[in-house]
Order: C-alpha cells, then sequence, then structure tokens
C-alpha cells in the first residue's frame, strides 16, 4: 500500500510538473524554508569568516611575539658573543676580524654593531662611513652605556626616531663597549610577509565565500522568482480552465488511475482531496449509456500512437448530468515504462443544450413554414435552395417529397414546370434593395400575389398568395360600381316617373294590406293542412317501418338474398328519417297554429338531462363521440317537461350531427341567479357567421349531415318556439372549425319568465 502511495505522489507530481501545476510539489516546504536557509547561510558565512579571521590574527600575534622574541635572543647572544671575542684578543681595529667567527646571517637583515671607547666615540661600527660618531647620538639617552649590569636586548627608539631591538655589552679597556642594533622594520619584514600572505588567504577564503553565498542567493531568487512566475502561470491557468469550463485529466492506462485538475474538481462542484480515479470509481460517476469511456481509454493500449475525441455525461454532486468532450493522447514520458493518456475536458452541456433548442427551433419554424397558407420559398446568396414548403412544390408541379437544402435554381426548376403566367401586373418595384411584388394571373385562372425580399445575407425570400378570391370581389366592386352608375342615370332619368310612381305605390300599399291579410288566412290554412297531413302521412309510415323492420330481422324466414335485407334496412332508416321529418313538420305547425299547450311545474334537471343523453348515446356511441355530463348545486327551473326535454333532445342530435367522429360533447346545467342556464358544447364544424344570424328561422340549415342529406331544418326554430313558450333565451356560440356552444336560459319560476330572445354570437 506504501509503494502504492508513493507511486500515486509521483505520478502527481510528473504530472503538476508536466502542466505547470505543482498541486503537491516536493519543494513547496523547501521554498517555504528558503529565507530561513539563505539568512542562516548568510550568518554562517560571516562566522566562519569571523573566526577564520580571529584565527589569523591569533596566529599573526603569536607570530609577532615569537619574531620580536627570537630577535630580541639573537640580539642578545650576538652582544655576548662579541663582547667575549673581544674581552679575550686584543682589538685590533678591525671589525671584520672581528664578525668573521661569526655565523653568515649575524649581520644581515639591517642588524648593526657598534664598537666605542669609554668616551662614547665609535671605533668600528658596520653602518655606513661617517653617519654616525657617538654611540649616545646614535641609540639616544634610553640605553646607559657602560653599565656593567646592561645584560639582555630590550626595544628602543633611535635617535632618529626608528623602532628598534638592541643591546649594549660593556667591555674591557682600551674599549668601552659594543652594541648591537636590529630596527625593527627589519625584524618584522618576515612577520609582515607571512601576514599578508595569510590575509591575502582570509580575503580569498572571504571572496570565495561571499560568491559562494552570493551564488546561492541570487539562485534562490531566481527559483523564487520562478517558483512566483509558475504561481501566477498556474493561477492564469486555473483560471482560464475554471472560466472555460475546462478540466485536465491525466490518466495512468497501466495501473488504471485517472488523475484531475483543481477545474475538473470545481466543474463538478466536488472537493480535490481525493487526486485520481480508479476506472471502477469513475465508471459509478458515468451516465450508464456513456460507460464505454475507460474501454475506450483502455483499448488504446493495443494501439499505440492513437488519440480519443469522446464525448459522455457525467453526474455532478447535485445529481444533474453534465456533457463533457475529452480529447487526449497517448505520450511516452522519457524513462517511463508504459505510456500516458493525457488530454483536456471540456464542458459542452450548454452547446448539446443549444443545439437541442436550435434543432427544436428549426423542426418548429419547419412547421410554420409548411402550416402557412402561401407559397413559401427560400434561396441564398448563391441562387440555392434553403426551404420550401409543400404549397410551393404544388405550385412548380415538384414531388411532395421535401426537396434537399442546397439545390440550384435551374436544377430544381428542371425537376418540375413553371406555372403559365398569362398576366403580369407590378405593384411595387424596388431595383436598390432588390425587392418586388406583383400579381400574375395563371392559365388555370388563378392570380397569385408574389413578394419578393432580399435577405440581409444575400439571399432571397419569396411569398406566393392567392388572391384570385380578392379578384374576384374587386371584379364584383367594380361592376357594382359600373350598376350603380347606371343606376344613377336611370334614377336621373326616372325622377319625374317619380311621383307617378309614388301614387302607383299607395295604390299597391292597400293592396299589400289586402293580400297579407289574404296571406295569413292561407298560412294558417297550410298549418291546418299539414298537421291533417302529418297525421295522414304517419300511419302508413308507422306501417312501412314496421314491416320493414320485420322483414330485416327476417321473423318469418330468409328472403333468400342478403341484399333484400339491405334494402329493407334501407326502407327502414329512410322511413325512419321521413317519419322524424313529418314529426318536426307536425310541431312546428302546431306551434305555429297555437295547438301547443305547456303543462309547467317545477322540475330537477338532473333526470330530464340523464334522459336526453340516454336517448342520444346510441348514435353518439356508432362514431366514437363522447358525451359528458356536469351539473352543479341539483338545478331546478320552470317548464314543461316533454318540452325540455324535446329541447334537449334537437340541441343534442344536432351536435352529433355536425360533430366529427371521436369528437367530445358536453352537458352543463348551472343556476344563475334566479334562473338555470343549460349548456351543449360540441367539437364540431362549427357555424359560419352568415349562417348563424339565421339559424333558427324555420327550414334554414347549417350545411350538410355526415350522410350526405341536410336534415329538415326545422330543429332550431321548434326548440326557439318551445322557449319562447317558456319565456326563455337562447344564445349560441360557434367557431367554424372548433365547435359550438349553445345557452339555454330557462326560469326557475312563473314569476321569472320573460319575453323570448335568441341571441347568435360568433
Amino acid at each position: 500500500m506504501a509503494r502504492a502511495n508513493v507511486a500515486d505522489d509521483s505520478a502527481r507530481a510528473r504530472f503538476a510538473v508536466r502542466l505547470c501545476f505543482p498541486y503537491a510539489s516536493a519543494s513547496t516546504p523547501l521554498l517555504t524554508c528558503e529565507p530561513i536557509i539563505r539568512h542562516a547561510v548568510l550568518g554562517m558565512a560571516g562566522l566562519f569568516l569571523a573566526a577564520l579571521s580571529a584565527v589569523s590574527f591569533s596566529i599573526a600575534s603569536r607570530n609577532y611575539d615569537a619574531t620580536v622574541g627570537a630577535a630580541l635572543s639573537e640580539i642578545d647572544l650576538i652582544a655576548s658573543l662579541a663582547a667575549s671575542e673581544l674581552d679575550r684578543a686584543p682589538w685590533s681595529g678591525d671589525l671584520k676580524v672581528l664578525t668573521r667567527g661569526f655565523p653568515d646571517k649575524a649581520f644581515t637583515h639591517g642588524r648593526q654593531i657598534l664598537i666605542s671607547n669609554r668616551e662614547g666615540r665609535i671605533l668600528a661600527h658596520n653602518l655606513a662611513p661617517g653617519s654616525v660618531h657617538f654611540l649616545a647620538e646614535h641609540i639616544g639617552k634610553s640605553v646607559p652605556l657602560g653599565s656593567s649590569q646592561q645584560s639582555g636586548a630590550a626595544r628602543l627608539v633611535l635617535s632618529d626616531g626608528t623602532d628598534a631591538i638592541a643591546t649594549v655589552r660593556p667591555l674591557a679597556e682600551p674599549l668601552g663597549s659594543v652594541a648591537v642594533i636590529h630596527p625593527l622594520e627589519d625584524v618584522l619584514a618576515e612577520w609582515r610577509a607571512a601576514a599578508w600572505r595569510s590575509a591575502l588567504l582570509v580575503l580569498a577564503t572571504g571572496f570565495v565565500l561571499l560568491a559562494i553565498a552570493g551564488a546561492y542567493i541570487w539562485q534562490a531568487g531566481r527559483a523564487r522568482r520562478a517558483e512566483k512566475s509558475c504561481d501566477r502561470i498556474r493561477d492564469r491557468m486555473d483560471l482560464a480552465l475554471s472560466r472555460g469550463h475546462c478540466g485536465l485529466w491525466d490518466w495512468d492506462l497501466a495501473r488504471g488511475r485517472v488523475f484531475w485538475s483543481q477545474s475538473m474538481f470545481e466543474m463538478l462542484g466536488m472537493s480535490p482531496a481525493q487526486r485520481s480515479f480508479s476506472f471502477a470509481e469513475l465508471r459509478t460517476l458515468l451516465h450508464p449509456d456513456d460507460s464505454d469511456l475507460a474501454e475506450t481509454a483502455s483499448g488504446l493500449l493495443r494501439s499505440p500512437g492513437s488519440a480519443i475525441d469522446h464525448e459522455f455525461r457525467i453526474r455532478d454532486v447535485a445529481g444533474n448530468w453534465i456533457w463533457l468532450r475529452a480529447r487526449a493522447e497517448l505520450v511516452q514520458e522519457h524513462g517511463a515504462s508504459t505510456p500516458r493518456l493525457i488530454g483536456i475536458a471540456v464542458d459542452i452541456t450548454e452547446q448539446k443544450l443549444i443545439a437541442a433548442r436550435s434543432a427544436a427551433a428549426d423542426l418548429r419554424l419547419a412547421d410554420a413554414i409548411e402550416a402557412i397558407s402561401e407559397a413559401f420559398v427560400l434561396w441564398d446568396e448563391d441562387n440555392r435552395l434553403v426551404t420550401c414548403n409543400s404549397k410551393f412544390r404544388k405550385l412548380h408541379g415538384l414531388s411532395a417529397e421535401p426537396l434537399q437544402p442546397g439545390i440550384a435554381y435551374a436544377d430544381l426548376m428542371s425537376q418540375g414546370r413553371l406555372p403559365t403566367v398569362q398576366a403580369e401586373l407590378a405593384l411595387e418595384r424596388r431595383p436598390a434593395s432588390g425587392a418586388r411584388t406583383y400579381e400574375a394571373q395563371l392559365a388555370d385562372g388563378r392570380w397569385l400575389q408574389i413578394n419578393e425580399r432580399r435577405t440581409k445575407d444575400g439571399g432571397y425570400v419569396s411569398v406566393g398568395t392567392d388572391i384570385t378570391k380578392l379578384k374576384e370581389h374587386e371584379e364584383q366592386l367594380m361592376d357594382s360600381e359600373r350598376r350603380l352608375m347606371a343606376s344613377v342615370a336611370d334614377l336621373r332619368r326616372s325622377r319625374q316617373a317619380l311621383e307617378v310612381q309614388a301614387q302607383q305605390l299607395a295604390e299597391l300599399a292597400e293592396r299589400n294590406l289586402e293580400q297579407k291579410a289574404e296571406a295569413e288566412l292561407a298560412n294558417h290554412a297550410k298549418s291546418e293542412f299539414l298537421a291533417n297531413m302529418s297525421h295522414e302521412l304517419r300511419t302508413p309510415l308507422n306501417a312501412i317501418i314496421g314491416f320493414s323492420d320485420t322483414m330485416q330481422r327476417e321473423t318469418f324466414g330468409a328472403l333468400g338474398s342478403r341484399k333484400y335485407v339491405e334494402y329493407c334496412r334501407g326502407i327502414n332508416e329512410s322511413g325512419q328519417y321521413l317519419l322524424g321529418l313529418i314529426s318536426d313538420v307536425l310541431a312546428m305547425s302546431e306551434l305555429e297554429a297555437g295547438h301547443t299547450r305547456l303543462n309547467k311545474t317545477h322540475l330537477e334537471i338532473e333526470p330530464i338531462l340523464e334522459q336526453a343523453v340516454k336517448r342520444i348515446e346510441p348514435a353518439a356511441r356508432e362514431r366514437a363521440i363522447s358525451i359528458r355530463r356536469e351539473t352543479f348545486s341539483n338545478p331546478v327551473l320552470y317548464g314543461d317537461r316533454p318540452a325540455i326535454e324535446k329541447i334537449l333532445k334537437i340541441l343534442l342530435a344536432n351536435a352529433v350531427k355536425f360533430t366529427p367522429d371521436g369528437g367530445r360533447i358536453t352537458v352543463r346545467a348551472r343556476r344563475v341567479g334566479q334562473a338555470t342556464n343549460l349548456y351543449v358544447e360540441d367539437t364540431g364544424i362549427g357555424i359560419p357567421a352568415d349562417v348563424l344570424r339565421r339559424i333558427a328561422r324555420p327550414f334554414e340549415q347549417c350545411g350538410p349531415i355526415s350522410n350526405g342529406m341536410k336534415g329538415s331544418g326545422l330543429g332550431l326554430a321548434i326548440a326557439r318556439s318551445l322557449l319562447d313558450l317558456h319565456g326563455g333565451s337562447m344564445r349560441i356560440r360557434s367557431v367554424v372549425g372548433s365547435g359550438t356552444v349553445v345557452l339555454v336560459h330557462l326560469p326557475v319560476s312563473a314569476k321569472m319568465g320573460r319575453g323570448p330572445e335568441i341571441v347568435a354570437a360568433a
């Protein structure tokens, strides 16, 4: 386990150094302690130089004392030897004879020997001739001459101010004394040379130490600046990766470990405490449909030199799926036995969302273009197709399949045919912008208004609108204008005849009153006749319906051929339809004749609605039309139950007739103040506005029923008449293609009855 941890740390360190992200750099503690080490190095160098200087100074001091002591001993020895020689042998007056028995170096290096008489006059010396005459003049008064007690050498200052070491020995007569003098400058010449050599050695050593310390400080400064630069680069790259929603990956394929950068953890909202994952741990974060990422990465070991460019989803801390695009390639590090897969993972969630929204927007745009009622086509700047709808393809006789975008205009037109244009009328033309609007009449008589406009990218869009109806209306208006002008001319010509016509109109008005009375009598007679004829027609119709139903059921044996059964079914259905028509005519006749009497009572509307829905359910079930009933607070009303059921039956029958298969009918009852409102709502074909204004008149029809018949047109007229007798009202709201809502307003007591009213609203 320890070896594995060491390997992980080493891999992380290599990854950090390679990407300039020292996440766990081993030099970080050293760089932290670097100022302390720098001051310690300077202190140790100073201490070493101080110690070296102190030792050198101590050695020089000891050498100084030793040199001076040796000089004193030598001076004293030479003086004693000279005095002994002069006392032993008579003085010859020749100094060379005296010094011949001394060592060769006895009087070198500036040593002086002076021999004087009793008066102190110098008899012999080794100085320059004539330079000195009396011993006292040379050595001064500091040393008593001729003293028998004088022994040993001492330091003194000569009469010329020179420091020297000297000694004086008394001699036997006729001589006075012998003096040996060694100037201190000459005594210390070798010591000074040695001291200078030692000082130069100390200076050289100090220079070398200072150079080494300076080099270390300079190198440490460079390292510190490099570290700061690396930190800045790391921070910038961290910021760039974080702002760019990117993450760096280092995949150890041999060991199955994945190392992430700081920005990767920030992107997923994770803590960077765990720097590496195994493929198994990574697989738990991947989307189940994208689990082949680890296998893809591992498969690269079998194909060196390849790279991956893979998109996958990964779960963040909040549990959301984030789309990533990983780009990586194999890298063989120097000295490594196995390659590593190094790359970058970019957050493409927003791009995925934008692409999805763009695809949805393109789909909605295509649906919108297809849904418009005009022929639409869009060309690019190179006159190549961008998009078009089916109306454009139909206009040019192209295939019903969607066309491939990018096809040239000439190639597209070669696949279809251009509509034949008999006439062209320019309405608007702006050459500067390349836009124009014109009308064209086709060979089949249709008129098109074509609008062409340039787009910002250099293409153009063309929209063709069918204005045939507008042209027809325009022609009608022009014809009406011509007629109006002719009428005005006729009015001008007939102004004189108006007075005569006024008189004639007065006479006609009188006749009209007479004819109106006759018409009312005729209408009453017609109503009586229809009532009587309806009763007469019902008897044979009941027989026809009964016998056809018996034959259809083959109650008394087979008819022989199935055609007969179908014929009987047709006879029965036609009889039922004719019976209903006669019943409507009879009911309308009775209403107009005033023979209808109502037995008004307080009624609960729920049983009436239930009964009306049950009667109409078989017909609705055959066409898969659903009927829903809704009541609130058990509303009541005041009226005749059969009449109310008749009204609901008529409204529900009309709703079933004009509702397509699979539609929906809703019946609702609500209490509104002191009245009850009944609503019959369907999802049928709707009623045009021009028909809606006259729909409740007798024999007025909305349109053909699904079986091709138009009906009698008496249903709503009967319902209106029954509502008039109840003092109620009816409102109709309809939208063509969406459905119709019929509102029946009925009083809940006899006091609330009011006059008849019917309002139609589109």
